[in-house]
């Protein structure tokens, strides 16, 4: 691992070689799942380990998550802040699993191998699997962050739905009739005004998830890693889309009664704002050429007629 200098990587030295780099995380990670296992072993048995070879052991152990933090740090910021915020959560994963597994030995009494001891040791080892899944490059890291947005902004939006099934009760999966007595509270209904106020509230959810979706597809479609200016459009796009699901959740908690017409305003606004900046930056980036534009065009006035909407309906609140 004597090429692989901790820190950034500065002038003079070789450039960056990604294949290389994953070659030694793939390493690193491998050799530190080893070292758990024989770390494990050792204080499983009745007999003492000897001085010497806890040393050797505790000495292993530290090289071992030595060398993955140092390959970590071999990764440079300019290979994209979303592919290493990944590489790294990987890598803390890994030094936190083995520093679990230390405290449980050392708490635990020598006779056998602990229940808890057990699952630590597997939690290394899963730990150390993850390398394999990562992605390899920042356009495989976009992709991956993109998609578990859009999963989350699903699932706001089914629970959403699912609601706002027709003279449904949204509070009748949480609260028994029989618990409460009488159920006739208006404040666990929404009113007609509500209603129509959350079916502009639901267009601007549906227009979050489509947005994700197309966003999601181009970048699979045309998403490059080759140059510093992709790698950084491609970050861009990542820290914006971010932004989407707790912004649909901020609004979907406010659409539930007893609503305040005024609260859904401003977090519909909030939401409006951040997609029309994720497809701004969209369309000004390499991942959408010009004949992805017109879904561009088409989703930005979706936001704005169903924003337009909702600024009607809460006009009285002002």
């Amino acid at each position: 691992l004597s090429a692989f200098t901790e820190g950034e990587p500065g002038e003079g030295r070789e450039p960056f070689d990604l294949p290389r780099f994953w070659d030694a995380l793939g390493q690193t990670f491998k050799v530190t799942s080893q070292e758990a296992t024989k770390l494990s072993l050792a204080f499983s048995r009745p007999s003492l380990t000897s001085a010497e070879d806890c040393q050797k052991l505790s000495e292993d152990v530290q090289n071992a998550i030595l060398a993955v933090a140092t390959v970590y740090y071999w990764l440079p910021k300019g290979q994209g802040t979303t592919l290493r915020k990944m590489v790294r959560d990987a890598t803390t994963e890994v030094v936190e699993g083995m520093i679990q597994l230390t405290e449980t030995i050392l708490s635990a009494p020598l006779e056998s191998l602990s229940q808890e001891q057990l699952i630590s040791t597997g939690g290394v080892w899963e730990a150390c699997e993850q390398v394999s899944n990562l992605p390899r490059d920042n356009q495989a890291a976009v992709a991956s962050a993109l998609a578990v947005c859009l999963g989350v902004v699903k699932d706001a939006l089914e629970e959403m739905e699912h609601a706002l099934v027709e003279g449904q009760d949204p509070y009748s999966d949480i609260m028994e009739d029989e618990e409460l007595g009488f159920r006739g509270n208006r404040d666990t209904y929404w009113s007609e005004a509500d209603r129509k106020l959350l079916s502009s509230c639901m267009g601007l959810m549906k227009a979050s998830k489509a947005c994700l979706k197309k966003v999601l597809g181009v970048v699979k479609a045309y998403g490059k890693a080759d140059s510093p200016e992709q790698i950084a459009q491609l970050d861009d796009l990542a820290d914006i889309a971010n932004e989407i699901s707790p912004s649909v959740d901020e609004l979907a908690l406010s659409m539930y009664p007893p609503m305040n017409q005024l609260a859904v305003r401003l977090n519909a606004a909030k939401l409006a704002s951040v997609l029309k900046k994720v497809l701004e930056i969209t369309k000004t980036s390499h991942v959408c050429p010009p004949s992805e534009e017109g879904w561009v065009q088409f989703l930005s006035g979706a936001v704005d007629h169903n924003m337009n909407k909702i600024k009607n309906f809460t006009q009285g609140q002002l």
